[in-house]
This record gives structure tokens, C-alpha cells and sequence, in this order.
């Protein structure tokens, strides 16, 4: 039992210890600014713009059900009527589409990433790179990061814009609450640093995606099998780590 505990975190930091230095590579001085402008809007499209529609679909149905648990769960005659209003928004801003949906693109993004590039790896098409002359790491991850950190805060204030939505759908197509009470809730006591909060949290969520499912993807050894393994990494490694960020950021921008 010893044994496997010492020899797991033997290779966490030997992975660890990978990861920075191929991080090193990934920020070294890019050589044609052209080439990799060109890159970085299609990784644009590529991970972020396709990505709208399952951000818009989840966060439509997820502000609609949040409304009608809080209107069903929590509202009471010692309540003000624009209670639910209010937490909803809440929930929404400070945990949903800041975190949550990041976690849903790293599913959706992060297995994308690592799968294209380890299908690149084992097809040798890194190794022509690296023949060529090019610094693969920069050329290959340098774009899909720098896409995500642009998209990602965007797509989250895109969910949270969606979700509200979703409430208002709640309060015109049924009688679950009235429309003015929601309003008045969705405008109480607005704080403009919870937006930031949200924006700056999804700015870490959208490096980890990016950087940690490049490494699964950019050191994958072996062939097809590999590849579906290092995917399947590189979305829980992200996953666990979003969270624990999560925990780490929220402290810190709202202790």
C-alpha cells in the first residue's frame, strides 16, 4: 500500500515536472507572429465559437430550473417575493457559469484538444514539425490557449446572459412567479466584482483546459488506444483541477 502511494506521486511530479517544461516550450517567442494569428482564429472558431450552442442549450434549461427549485424549495409568506430573482442571478454568476459550464467545456473542449493532438502524435505529424524546424509545442498549443483565455470569459457571460433567459421563460410561459417579482430580484443588490469574480475565474479554468489536455494529448506513446486514454485524462485531470482551483480563487477574490 506504501509502495503504490510513493510510486504514484513519483509519477504526479515526474508528470508535473513534463508539463512545466513542455509549458516552456509553448512560451517561447513565436518566430512568425502571422502564422500563429492565422492559428489562433481558428482555434477560435474551432474550440469556442462551436462550442455556443451546447452553452446555450444547457444554460437556457439550467436557469429555468434553478428559478423553479428556489420558487419551490425555499420561498415562504417571511420572505420578500423577489427572493427567488435574486438567488437564482446568484448562483448563476458565482458558481454556474463560471465553474460549472467550464467544467462542461472541458469535457466537450478538453477531450477535443488532447485527441487532436495525440492523433497528431502518433501519426508522426508532430515529429515532421520537429524535422522541419518549427518548435511543434509553441506552433500546436501556443493558439489553443491563447483561444481559450479569449473565448472561454466570453462564452461565460454568454451563459449567465442565457440562463437568465431561461428564468424569464419560467416566469412568461407559466405560473410559477410573477415577471415583476423575478425582475425586481435579478436587480436587487447587484455587485458589479461578482461579474469579475466570474470573468477572472473562467480566465484560470480556460488555461487549465487548454494547457493540461495539450500535455495528455502532445505526450501520448503508443497508437489509437493511447489516444482515447490520454482523452479521457485529460478531461478528468481537468475536471479535478478546475475544482480545486475553484476553491483556491473563490477564496481569495470573495474571503
Amino acid at each position: 500500500m506504501h509502495y503504490n502511494i510513493h510510486n504514484n506521486m513519483i509519477k504526479a511530479l515526474d508528470s508535473f515536472g513534463k508539463y512545466l517544461l513542455l509549458m516552456y516550450r509553448v512560451f517561447a517567442r513565436p518566430e512568425r507572429f502571422r502564422r500563429y494569428f492565422v492559428q489562433y482564429v481558428r482555434e477560435m472558431f474551432q474550440l469556442g465559437f462551436k462550442s455556443i450552442a451546447i452553452v446555450l442549450l444547457i444554460s437556457v434549461f439550467i436557469g429555468a430550473v434553478i428559478t423553479i427549485q428556489i420558487k419551490l424549495n425555499i420561498e415562504s409568506p417571511w420572505m420578500p417575493k423577489w427572493t427567488v430573482g435574486y438567488v437564482t442571478r446568484e448562483i448563476l454568476i458565482l458558481e454556474f457559469s463560471s465553474s460549472i459550464m467550464c467544467l462542461i467545456l472541458a469535457g466537450k473542449v478538453g477531450s477535443n484538444i488532447a485527441s487532436e493532438l495525440g492523433t497528431m502524435r502518433v501519426t508522426q505529424q508532430i515529429d515532421a514539425l520537429e524535422i522541419m524546424g518549427v518548435n511543434s509545442a509553441s506552433y500546436l498549443i501556443l493558439p489553443k490557449i491563447a483561444a481559450l483565455i479569449t473565448v472561454i470569459p466570453a462564452l461565460v457571460i454568454f451563459s449567465f446572459s442565457a440562463g437568465v433567459f431561461g428564468a424569464y421563460c419560467v416566469s412568461w410561459f407559466t405560473d410559477t412567479i410573477v415577471t415583476s417579482h423575478l425582475q425586481l430580484g435579478m436587480q436587487y443588490w447587484f455587485q458589479e466584482w461578482y461579474v469579475w469574480c466570474a470573468i477572472i475565474k473562467s480566465v484560470f479554468f480556460a488555461f487549465i483546459i487548454s494547457s493540461v489536455s495539450a500535455y495528455f494529448g502532445y505526450t501520448v506513446e503508443g497508437g489509437s488506444i493511447a489516444v482515447g486514454k490520454a482523452s479521457t485524462n485529460a478531461v478528468v485531470s481537468c475536471s479535478a483541477l478546475i475544482l480545486f482551483a475553484d476553491l483556491i480563487l473563490t477564496k481569495i477574490l470573495m474571503g
